[in-house]
């Protein structure tokens, strides 16, 4: 499924929810929903910048060329916030996810409804998301 769409079935699934305590509680089950993620990846190297909360993240690269994102986060709206990310940009290439504009977060209108700490964690982790694409990129391209 292209990141295009896992956004639009992400805003699908938040139309339905009026008020912010309700898209909150979605976030965090969004959050408890995510894969527990491998102790052996919980490592200061996989800790993400800039998040006022412990945050961890690590990616892998498939053998079909496909990269698949591990999240996880002390705090569950930060986790909930790591799981939206997740859920866009695993499992599509390391190109598809330079190309792609998270949207959806600013449809959703979370940077005007998160704590300004709350956001810079959320852009930190969408950097290394975007890092760690670059890295596998660059990956692929000298194997060509």
């Amino acid at each position: 499924m292209s990141t295009e769409q896992k956004q639009k079935d992400i805003l699908k699934t938040f139309e339905s929810l009026q008020d912010w305590d309700a898209k909150y509680k979605k976030i965090i089950e969004l959050g408890k929903k995510l894969p527990p993620f491998p102790e052996a990846h919980r490592k200061e190297e996989n800790k993400v910048k800039g998040c006022q909360s412990q945050v961890w993240l690590y990616a892998e690269l498939s053998p079909q060329q496909k990269v698949k994102f591990h999240a996880d986060s002390d705090a569950l709206i930060v986790k909930g916030l790591a799981a939206l990310l997740v859920n866009v940009y695993s499992e599509v290439s390391p190109e598809e996810i330079l190309e792609t504009t998270p949207e959806f977060l600013k449809t959703l209108g979370l940077s005007s409804h998160l704590s300004p700490s709350r956001s810079n964690g959320l852009n930190a982790m969408l950097k290394q998301i975007h890092n760690y694409a670059f890295a596998f990129k660059i990956i692929l391209n000298s194997k060509k």
